[in-house]
């Protein structure tokens, strides 16, 4: 017997290699020092005083299946980055590099290639190399045409400007960042309600597949110029798991309702699925993808910076004193 009588087709995996090289380079800048294929990638630091590195890692969950009835995937890669590059965003890092897995049934080169093409877009947007990836053939372990991801994101900041939220103080004002729709969480709930497995709608699948926003590239400038208190991405768990990790002991975010626009995706799965409005918040991003925390004497320049560089920045609340959490108003 050969590997590919038990269903790993090595010549395949090749061609997949083959058909992304050149566009992975796109990614690379004169920090990377090896090529796609090498064991490990390399990356040079270069150009701070007291380098922080920042990582994170996550995945795109069950919005795949989405991407599996469509049979569409240059989008999910996207979600990927967005996924781990907004994470490390939130404690003032600047990506440098991401890495990918991708396992599946069986290679497909185009259907890897459609999926690495989204993944490259997503380094573009975020300003980062796609350094190295993995690609898994697992037979009988997926379902045929079906296979799961997983991204690595590395960042750097320096020290004394890594964001925690232990400047935070009574008085700070929330400003809010709009999502591009569900992003990449909560889909188990949202393929349940929204969907007739046996004829779902195309127009509701295209707005489910809508990629995860990266706010890189408003977010950095902002950086440079203010002194942020605090950061906080929306994402599994909603309002209520995510923001209080961003406040220290004795202040409370309170939330003000009706401060900005809720997409009608949320409000679909809010009436057909008959989910409280504390389940909504508990499980979506409601809109809001990114939350930014700054003094009272701030927020002028920090809307202005961020609606210069391409976001609409609302005000949404404010941190008060009280036990840490939050207080929807």
């Amino acid at each position: 017997m050969k590997y590919r009588d038990a269903g790993v087709d090595i010549e395949k995996g090749n061609e997949a290699v083959r058909r992304i090289k050149e566009k992975v380079k796109t990614t690379f800048d004169a920090h990377v020092l090896t090529d796609l294929g090498s064991f490990g990638g390399l990356y040079a630091l270069q150009g701070y005083r007291e380098p922080v590195l920042v990582s994170g890692t996550d995945g795109v969950g069950t919005k795949l299946k989405i991407a599996f009835l469509l049979n569409t995937h240059h989008t999910v890669g996207i979600d990927l980055v967005a996924m781990s590059v907004n994470d490390i965003l939130v404690q003032g890092a600047r990506p440098l590099f991401f890495l990918d897995y991708i396992a599946t049934s069986s290679v497909d080169p185009a259907q890897i290639e459609e999926i690495v093409d989204g993944v490259v877009e997503g380094c573009r947007r975020s300003g980062c190399a796609l350094l190295g990836g993995e690609t898994a053939e697992l037979p009988d372990f997926y379902a045929p045409g079906e296979y799961d991801l997983a991204g690595f994101a590395v960042g750097v900041c320096e020290k004394e400007k890594i964001v925690t939220g232990e400047k935070i103080r009574e008085g700070d004002l929330l400003i809010g960042l709009p999502s591009s729709g569900i992003h990449s969480n909560g889909y188990s709930l949202a393929r349940k309600v929204l969907i007739n497995e046996k004829k779902p709608e195309p127009s509701i699948l295209n707005e489910l597949l809508t990629p995860t926003k990266i706010y890189v590239k408003a977010v950095l400038p902002l950086l440079e110029e203010i002194g942020v208190h605090g950061m906080v991405h929306i994402t599994g768990g909603g309002f209520y798991e995510n923001i209080p990790r961003m406040l220290p002991d004795g202040c409370r975010a309170e939330i003000k309702k009706g401060s900005w626009p809720i997409p009608g995706i949320f409000l679909s799965i809010a009436e057909k699925g008959l989910v409280e409005e504390d389940e909504m918040f508990t499980t979506f991003n409601m809109g809001i993808g990114l939350m930014i925390a700054v003094a009272p004497a701030d927020k002028e320049k920090a809307m202005d910076i961020l609606k210069n560089n391409g976001e609409n920045p609302m005000l949404i609340g404010r941190v008060i004193k009280g036990e840490r959490g939050i207080s929807l108003c």
